[in-house]
């Protein structure tokens, strides 16, 4: 598994739904969500206002993704994550 260096953070990406509870295929084109669960935090984070397995929401314009299997994940700056889903 990754570890973060620096002031980043390791996100698991949200899966986006696309079979509704009724089995209803969704297609329509939305925005992707910006949540996303913390796996890993960088020694460098001081104080963060969130632990790991906390979901967060962030901002992606200087995230780094990949891939692994079917998960995706994305490394982030400590100052992009803009709060937390408590």
């Amino acid at each position: 598994m990754l570890e973060p260096l620096h002031d980043y953070v390791l996100l698991k990406k949200e899966k986006e739904e696309k079979m509704t509870t009724s089995g209803i295929v969704l297609t329509s084109i939305k925005e992707p969500s910006k949540l996303a669960t913390v796996i890993k935090i960088g020694k460098e984070v001081i104080s963060p206002e969130y632990t790991i397995g906390d979901k967060v929401l962030f901002k992606e314009r200087d995230g780094i993704r990949m891939k692994s299997g079917d998960e995706e994940y994305i490394v982030v700056p400590d100052k992009d994550i803009i709060a937390v889903d408590k």
